[in-house]
């Protein structure tokens, strides 16, 4: 009898104890949901698209803050990570590393893109095109509806989020990173048209320094798209910020911003006068403009390659020339098809560069500035378009 209410209190006790255990599992997994719900619900959408391993989509569903980004002057890739992570891990003990870093020489001689607005031949709106030629790396593509301001597609290279070809966000926990990806766009448009893209410089890293605040290379790309809807709304922006662009990695850039009522231009910065702004617009009477990896404002631009004001390697001014002569060739009037094979005949395809590396095409956009829309080739398949509507 003795032994049986021992064991009938063991029992009870241990009943107790699992309900404890329970409870307390409970309240685990609520603090969880409630101090993480926007990042798990985010990283819940992260999808690859069709049977591309390498291409990837996800709905932006956490809080952001750029005004609380822009206060703490965060300006270099290491400082970036470092902020996301203290966002994303609100404590814990997350890492983030980029591979976007200079070679043994300082410099990074990659990156070499190719951008261009031009009209629509079946409408009245304008294409904006882009390919970015980098490393094999994959790319994920975001979509943003911010509760204040614009939604927006965007596009990154995933290897600077931590990323690559053998380290990918198949299961739930690799997804993590990804939530980087809403600030580090290299390129994406706004829902009321508003594109922006970069393109690298070596050796022109702007290091403005006023009293304004920092901001670096890929945030002042996400202010410009949650923020502007015309290219002057982005040039005021331009006014109350510093842009700093990351010294370790070896580059600097230039960005094209354009607008849905055609106004386009490239926003570069002077390195002999304090990297003040330097703005070149495209003519009003003109229907394109372009921009590859050099300067192009007047006071550096030359038609000769020289290593002082592009980067000769990437081809700069051959791209250059071959995509402004086929836009010269149509009146810088283009259909779809036409954008997008005015961007193939300036791709790459295993090109070899000092190190013994190669670099692609890592894919080729083309956004609709009417209707806000992504048409997207990935490593030169250019027999599959990817469409991406901003919803």
């Amino acid at each position: 009898m003795l032994n049986q209410s021992k064991n009938n209190q063991l029992v009870s006790n241990m009943k107790k104890f699992l309900k404890i255990l329970l409870a307390v599992i409970v309240l685990i997994v609520l603090a969880v949901l409630l101090v993480w719900q926007g990042e798990i619900r985010t990283l819940a959408t992260v999808k690859q698209v069709g049977d591309n391993p390498y291409l990837y989509t996800m709905q932006y569903k956490a809080a952001y803050d750029l005004d609380d980004i822009i206060s703490k002057d965060v300006d270099t890739n290491a400082e970036l990570l470092e902020y996301v992570v203290s966002r994303i891990g609100k404590g814990l003990p997350l890492k983030i590393e980029s591979s976007q870093v200079a070679d043994e020489n300082g410099e990074l001689k990659t990156i070499n893109c190719t951008s261009f607005q031009a009209k629509q031949a079946d409408g009245e709106g304008y294409w904006y095109g882009r390919n970015y030629d980098y490393y094999k790396n994959p790319t994920m593509v975001t979509f943003s509806h911010p509760k204040e301001g614009y939604a927006s597609i965007a596009c990154s290279d995933m290897s600077h989020i931590g990323y690559g070809l053998d380290k990918l966000p198949q299961k739930f926990l690799a997804r993590v990173n990804c939530l980087a990806a809403i600030y580090a766009p290299v390129d994406g448009i706004n829902e009321k048209g508003l594109c922006t893209s970069v393109m690298a410089l070596p050796k022109q890293a702007s290091q403005q320094d006023t009293d304004k605040p920092d901001v670096g290379t890929t945030m002042i790309m996400r202010l410009w798209l949650d923020r502007c809807a015309t290219v002057e709304e982005a040039l005021e922006l331009l006014e109350t910020v510093d842009v700093r662009h990351d010294a370790a990695v070896g580059s600097g850039y230039h960005y094209m911003v354009a607008d849905a009522s055609g106004h386009c231009v490239v926003v570069e910065f002077d390195k002999d006068d304090e990297w003040k702004t330097l703005i070149v617009r495209k003519p009003e009477d003109a229907n394109y403009m372009v921009v590859t990896n050099h300067l192009l404002n007047p006071k550096h631009y030359t038609t000769e390659p020289d290593i002082a004001v592009g980067n000769p390697h990437s081809r700069s001014w051959w791209r250059y020339e071959t995509a402004g002569e086929y836009l010269r060739q149509h009146n810088g009037i283009l259909t779809l098809e036409e954008a997008q094979e005015c961007l193939s005949l300036v791709h790459w395809v295993d090109w070899p560069i000092p190190g013994g590396k190669v670099e692609d095409t890592q894919y080729t956009n083309v956004y609709d500035q009417q209707n806000p829309t992504l048409s997207l080739r990935n490593w030169n398949d250019y027999t599959t378009t990817h469409t991406f509507p901003l919803d």
